[in-house]
């Protein structure tokens, strides 16, 4: 494998949780390492970490304070 290919997966544990369950990534890796960019867009996507994602993430968090406050009132 690409040593950048390999420094970028080291730095980031989702990348390694990932690619150990999916492990079709490393071949399709070591053949084509311009693919890289779409294994992070795939683990992004998988576990949430999208900016849509997070923002979403905070808008449900957002709305369950102000009905637990609208349930105290």
């Amino acid at each position: 494998m690409d040593t950048r290919i390999k420094v970028i997966l080291d730095s980031n544990p989702d990348y390694k949780r990932y690619l150990r369950t999916n492990s079709y990534w490393y071949k399709t890796l070591n053949r084509k390492p311009d693919a890289i960019d779409m294994f992070i867009a795939e683990v992004k996507e998988k576990y949430k970490l999208r900016t849509s994602d997070k923002i979403n993430n905070l808008i449900d968090k957002i709305d369950m304070v102000s009905k637990f406050i609208n349930v105290l009132r």
